[in-house]
């Protein structure tokens, strides 16, 4: 027996003569490929052209038996199914198949990387290389030809940085010189609109592989490392095609995203608007929150000061006002000012003499309220006790005004975190009250701000702190002083200090502290990161705190949590950075006791004299700078003890893990109402706000009312009451609880809110572009007479049927239930309101 393809009538008489009755049996492969797949047909379109070599090619890339064979049909095999097995062993893609699933491009892009898979193409005959081009070209799009095609030339490393350069004929702006430079690139064969579509499926699978290098585990760190990887070659490819300048809006090449900065340092000097444009363009990158999220925010915190210097001057008109618009303000800008005074390694000259630029003029203003402080404190100072009038709290009385009233319903945890500026504070309260683990709680719908004592070192205003009475000493008085206190009010207290703090082996806290925090013992802890920081650490490091980064909060925090505490979290004073070149030293003067305060006669330029009963130190008189560049001691990191803003002023954060341990009078302080409106994108007014009420007409002399204080929450609207009342526009709020519509919905709610807290909360969700937190919610509604609400996710459900009428979502809770939303068109629809403008 003989076997050949030879064709019978090419069969010479000799060799016929020698088989058994000379005869010559026909194969067809048609049945061949049926047994080889138990198939009992095969799909008609296998047996004529283009597809008649698709028998031959599959008989031809028969797996070994080993492997099992192809896969078994026992029905029809359809040309899709054989295609798919062929595919599958001749390119290595068998696994891609699994299910049934087509190829995609994304598949191919992961082929086109692997060694050896393109060399398995090459050597494929010229028909099936066709026939399978084909076939992936209708299965995986327009683009996939450009891929083979790539693969068969040998650069199948590069095919995917290569569908970034394509992007180029995406651009409708796309010069000539552009396409020309692509087409040297990409060679001849390939159609712009295979191009294109080549460069949407690389962008597609970039896409999605940023996705998976955004999570966590070995999985998402390889598909960063390939997304780094090939955006890297795209870079380097596209420079040497000349095509950098004509890709600088791709959203994924490096130098695009370096492109972007550039525009933001032009945009910077323009005004806020201008740079927070530039910035959102910088953020919108595709590898910004990927490889550069501290330079996207470094890049934030610059636009945020630029629209805090855009805004009106602010003044100091008391000492009290200060220290409660540094929590509220100033100490935010100290926040982005310490992060762009360390700056951006890999910035452009451009780019960071722009930083430089804006980092210097809110330096120099900040200097100014400095100056002004320190000017008020010098007065005040000199009869300032407990109780004092203008709302001061002393740094004595938080104990007394915030951690008492708290242990009303749960004995607190007072964390005393050393040197915590305001700036520190913000950020840590934004990380904490973000994660939806904490509340923060407030008495009069601000943060506290306490005034340190003079001078604002540790062994004077932190004794006061934990003691409640001015007081000089260390840790033994802190500890006698501590209990004292509380056994002053009916309550066992412990204080724990930095060597007390550590458990033995395989224990992070000491058995002694947990046990403490379990008990119904007040506990008071110090921890000293901040402050040893100041003394060892480098400036750069202390632009930058997150939890994790003091030393036992995290843990601390949640034993307090899991024991249902309250959280005080309370400095004894703050500090500033040392941000002086290395030209400065010392400066030379009398009576130095420490690095920011002196004994002596005069006070020179930049210092203060201050004495009175809040002077503990040399019989009462000490001499402090307010400007934060002055030292008298060798270099540190930073510094603390003199009378600047961010030495002066205590942040007091109180956390809870429940709103219900909120004190009688107390409620949950809202994210909205904590950063200042300069912070955020919108610049949104603090909530809760109501829009403006505009008279129409006014037929007799306004009473007016009083204004509420500088960061007040829920004080009455200052806006003029005409004593006769007058038409008046009506907001979108009070519009919707005047129809009858919303009258008829009340009929099937059972306790419906009064009108107008529903009102007000409808244009607090509106005044803040249509979302707020549920904590928001609940303010605007008690602002506006509204009950305090311990469940503000049950008051949204009622406001749900109020207004969510026949199922359409006007109200719903979203991100996980922490946030609620308002959908504007919806309501002013399903309540029948005219459209806007008619």
């Amino acid at each position: 027996m003989v076997t050949t393809d030879v064709p019978g009538d090419q069969i010479s008489l000799d060799l016929l003569g020698e088989m058994v009755r000379s005869q010559i049996i026909a194969v067809d492969e048609v049945d061949i490929v049926k047994q080889l797949f138990g198939a009992s047909d095969l799909d008609p379109r296998m047996r004529r052209d283009p597809w008649q070599w698709l028998p031959a090619a599959l008989i031809a890339a028969e797996p070994d038996a080993a492997q099992g064979g192809w896969p078994q049909r026992g029905a029809v095999l359809t040309l899709d199914a054989a295609m798919r097995a062929l595919v599958g062993v001749r390119l290595g893609l068998e696994g891609v198949y699994e299910g049934g699933v087509s190829v995609d491009v994304d598949a191919l892009l992961a082929w086109s990387r692997t060694p050896g898979g393109p060399e398995r193409l090459a050597g494929l005959s010229e028909a099936e290389r066709q026939g399978i081009t084909e076939w992936l070209a209708q299965s995986a799009g327009e683009a996939a030809p450009v891929l083979l095609r790539l693969a068969l030339q040998g650069r199948g490393t590069e095919a995917t940085a290569l569908g970034v350069l394509a992007s180029v004929m995406t651009d409708d702006a796309a010069s000539p010189d552009a396409a020309v430079a692509l087409g040297s690139v990409f060679g001849s064969g390939s159609r712009p609109s295979e191009l294109r579509a080549y460069a949407r499926a690389v962008e597609g699978s970039l896409t999605r592989w940023i996705g998976e290098a955004s999570g966590r585990g070995p999985q998402s760190e390889e598909a960063r490392q390939r997304v780094v990887d090939v955006l890297h070659q795209a870079n380097q490819l596209a420079g040497n095609a000349h095509l950098t300048a004509a890709l600088e809006e791709n959203p994924f090449l490096p130098s695009g995203f370096q492109a972007r900065l550039h525009r933001l340092a032009n945009a910077l000097p323009e005004g806020p608007q201008a740079a927070q444009a530039a910035w959102e363009h910088v953020a919108e990158h595709q590898l910004a929150a990927l490889l550069y999220p501290k330079r996207v925010e470094l890049a934030r915190m610059a636009v945020r000061l630029s629209r805090w210097l855009d805004a009106p001057d602010p003044v100091v008109s008391s000492v009290g006002q200060a220290v409660r618009a540094h929590v509220a303000d100033w100490g935010w800008v100290d926040r982005a000012l310490a992060q762009l005074w360390v700056g951006d390694e890999e910035a452009e000259p451009a780019l960071a003499q722009a930083y430089r630029t804006v980092h210097d003029a809110a330096r120099r203003r900040r200097a100014l309220l400095d100056e002004a402080f320190a000017g008020r404190l010098e007065p005040w100072a000199q009869h300032a006790t407990a109780g004092q009038p203008e709302e001061t709290l002393p740094i004595e009385d938080v104990l007394r005004k915030v951690a008492l009233k708290l242990a009303e319903k749960r004995p607190p945890l007072v964390l005393v975190l050393d040197g915590m500026s305001s700036a520190v504070a913000a950020q840590l309260g934004e990380e904490l009250t973000g994660a939806g683990r904490w509340s923060e709680l407030s008495g009069d719908g601000r943060r506290a701000a306490a005034v340190a004592m003079i001078p604002s070192v540790t062994v004077i205003s932190r004794a006061t702190l934990l003691c409640g009475r001015p007081v000089l000493g260390g840790q033994s008085a802190e500890k006698e002083g501590f209990a004292a206190f509380w056994k002053q009010h009916q309550h066992e207290a412990v204080l724990f200090h930095k060597s007390e703090i550590p458990g033995p082996a395989g224990q992070l806290l000491d058995p002694r502290l947990v046990a403490a925090i379990a008990s119904d013992a007040v506990v008071g802890v110090v921890l000293n990161t901040i402050d040893e920081s100041l003394d060892h650490g480098q400036q750069s490091s202390l632009a930058d705190w997150s939890v994790v980064r003091v030393k036992y909060l995290a843990e601390l925090l949640n034993s307090a949590r899991g024991q249902g505490r309250p959280v005080v979290l309370v400095s004894d004073h703050g500090h500033v950075l040392d941000r002086t070149g290395a030209e400065v030293g010392p400066l030379p003067a009398e009576g130095v006791e420490s690095a920011r305060w002196r004994t002596g006669a005069l006070p020179g330029e930049g210092e203060v004299a201050l004495t009175g009963p809040r002077v503990l130190e040399n019989g009462g008189r000490v001499i402090v700078p307010w400007s934060e560049v002055i030292r008298y001691t060798p270099r540190k990191a930073g510094y603390h003890g003199g009378a600047a803003l961010a030495e002066m002023t205590v942040p007091v954060v109180v956390l809870a893990p429940s709103a219900a341990l909120a004190p009688d009078g107390w409620s949950e302080l809202p994210r909205e109402s904590v950063q200042p409106a300069w912070w955020g994108a919108d610049a949104a007014a603090s909530v809760p706000a109501r829009p403006p009420v505009k008279t129409v007409k006014k037929t007799a002399q306004a009473k007016v009312k009083p204004r509420p204080q500088a960061g007040e929450l829920f004080a009455d609207d200052a806006v003029e009451v005409p004593v006769t009342p007058a038409p008046a526009v009506l907001t979108l709020g009070q519009q919707i609880v005047g129809t009858k519509i919303y009258e008829h919905q009340g009929k099937f709610v059972r306790k419906v809110p009064d009108r107008k807290v529903v009102a007000a909360v409808i244009d607090a969700l509106d005044a803040s572009g249509g979302t707020l937190s549920l904590a928001a919610v609940a303010a605007a509604a008690v602002a506006s007479g509204g009950r305090t609400n311990t469940r503000p996710e049950g008051f949204v459900t009622v406001l749900t049927r109020l207004l969510n009428i026949e199922g359409y979502e006007v109200i719903s809770l979203i991100d996980s239930r922490a946030r609620v939303r308002l959908n504007r068109e919806t309501l002013r629809e399903q309540f029948e309101l005219p459209k806007e403008g008619v």
